[in-house]
Formats: C-alpha cells, sequence, structure tokens
C-alpha cells in the first residue's frame, strides 16, 4: 500500500546472509532498507538512515542487540521507534529480557520470511494508526494520555513508554471497564491473527505497570482471561 512504501527499515545483523535474505524480502513488499553488519555503526545510521522501524540481532560482537535497544529507548529521538529482535535465543527468559529492554517484537531464528515480513507490516500499522478516528485526549485517574503529541503524562509529569506501550495503555483507556482478552490485545496491539505466546502480552503490561508508578492498580488483572482499565471513581463507589 502507498503509507508502506514509504516507510524505512533498517536491519542490524552480524552475518550478511541474514540482512541480504530480510532485505530482499522486505524489498519486494515496497518497503525501503537498509541494512548494517556492523552493530558498532547503528546509532550514526539511524540517524541518517531515520527508520521507521528496526530489526535487531541479539548476539552480535562488540555490542549486542539488547544493548542497542537500551540505547535507542534512552534518546528521546530514538525511543518510539519499533524494534523487533531477530535471534537465535529462544528460551522463554531470552524472550521475556528482550521484551523488558524496550523490544516490540521477537523473532527467534530460523525464521519465516513471510511472518517476519506480516510483524513488521503490523508494527508499522500500529505506530501509524494514531491519525485515525481515535481520541485525541484520554484521561483516567492522574493519567492523562495525548494521542496527537504521542505523550502520556501522570500529575503533569511525562512518563516515556514505547510505542508498544503507548499503543497498549490507549486500548485500555479507551475501552475502560471492559476485559480484553489476551488474545484481543495481541490483534488489536500487535495486530496478530495468528497463536502467538501470550507472555508477550503480560511482559508489556508488567512494563507498563511499573512506568504508571501509583496509577498501576488502574490496570486490573482477571485471571486466565485478560485485563481491563478500571475508573477509579467507579471503584471508589
Amino acid at each position: 500500500m502507498a503509507d508502506t512504501r514509504s516507510k524505512r527499515i533498517l536491519i542490524v545483523d552480524d552475518e550478511p546472509d541474514v540482512t541480504e535474505l530480510v532485505s530482499y524480502h522486505l524489498r519486494s513488499k515496497g518497503f525501503e532498507t537498509e541494512t548494517l553488519n556492523n552493530p558498532a555503526q547503528c546509532i550514526a545510521r539511524i540517524r541518517t538512515f531515520q527508520p521507521d522501524l528496526i530489526i535487531l540481532d541479539v548476539m552480535m560482537p562488540e555490542i549486542s542487540g539488547l544493548q542497542l535497544c537500551r540505547m535507542l529507548r534512552a534518546d528521546p529521538k530514538t525511543k518510539s521507534i519499533p524494534v523487533i529482535f531477530l535471534t537465535a535465543k529462544a528460551e522463554e527468559a531470552d524472550r521475556v529480557l528482550g521484551l523488558e529492554v524496550g523490544g516490540d517484537d521477537y523473532v527467534c531464528k530460523p525464521f519465516s520470511t513471510k511472518e517476519l515480513t506480516l510483524r513488521v507490516q503490523g508494527l508499522l500499522r500500529r505506530s501509524t494508526s494514531a491519525d485515525g478516528e481515535e481520541p485525541k485526549h484520554l484521561e483516567l485517574g492522574t493519567i492523562v494520555l495525548d494521542s496527537e503529541r504521542h505523550e502520556v503524562t501522570i500529575k503533569g509529569t511525562p512518563v516515556d513508554l514505547t510505542a508498544t506501550e503507548f499503543r497498549l495503555l490507549q486500548l485500555l483507556m479507551e475501552r475502560k471497564g471492559r476485559v480484553q482478552t489476551r488474545e484481543h490485545l495481541l490483534l488489536n496491539v500487535w495486530n496478530y491473527e495468528t497463536e502467538i505466546e501470550t507472555r508477550t502480552v503480560d511482559t508489556h503490561i508488567r512494563r507498563l505497570r511499573e512506568k504508571l508508578g501509583d496509577q498501576a492498580d488502574l490496570i486490573e488483572t482477571l485471571r486466565g482471561v485478560g485485563y481491563r482499565m478500571i475508573d477509579p471513581q467507579a471503584k471508589a463507589c
């Protein structure tokens, strides 16, 4: 589609065969790609290429994908760029760590290029969907979410959220009081229509709660079902 063709993807992996394969398939879908096999050059390349999404290998010499992701999330200019980890580290603890440092998705090697492409499209579709008919300004408790400025504040203090955390909070606030199943969140936040680990949702919810501080209890867990955002005024009644 027209908006997809203009999107830029930076692929960082120390294996040239991997970057060439991923780049080839993404270009065939109309994306503009750039590959990098030296992770030490990543930050400088991001400044010049200005990618809309980054695919990062985890295990690389000199600097790991996890370290690079932490650096991206610490910089106001890059903190909202979606990141997909592409790695041979397939253990659950590795996937959770990737999400905890700020990754938006985690794809294990060997991987399907079709699945990776779908995940890229889903992340980009989600990160650019805020200009639709969704409310621009949401308030709940002391949380204020401004989708137009992509900004969240609590008691007037800005809260740094990744693109995925922002979309997750926005969806919960828009549908306050209504239970959102993990499957529903995967479809509406991650745009996944297939069965993947619901641990992805749980990990992002935990990170989001940590960042919400004393407003964290507004996100209620319904065991075995999912989550919902509670109206503090209704809760007090």
